[in-house]
């Protein structure tokens, strides 16, 4: 299971099993939802330590990659322009460049 995935089931179970807790002892409408959505967050920062760690590294990584992806292709480009331009200035002017 991806990381992002799995930290995301864990977030939405723990608010599900949060709203049940908090709709037992009583609570309802607005006030439940507001309970339940600042509970389970505070609860996911020490629950879900690992998982929210691995989701991290995982976004890191992705991010790292698409950096150099775009880099070379930067690089490339560059390598291509400068080409393009040094081809130009050796080659003889035509007769209407003048």
């Amino acid at each position: 299971m991806s990381p992002y995935l799995k930290y995301t089931v864990l977030r939405l179970g723990l608010f599900v099993a949060v709203l049940g807790v908090l709709a037992v002892l009583g609570a309802r409408g607005w006030l439940l939802v507001l309970l339940a959505a600042v509970v389970s967050m505070a609860l996911s920062f020490v629950v879900l330590g690992n998982a929210r760690e691995e989701m991290t590294t995982a976004i890191a990584a992705r991010t790292q990659q698409r950096t150099t992806q775009r880099r070379g292709r930067l690089d490339r480009a560059i390598d291509e322009d400068a080409a393009a331009e040094d081809s130009s200035l050796e080659r003889p002017p035509a007769d209407g460049d003048r």
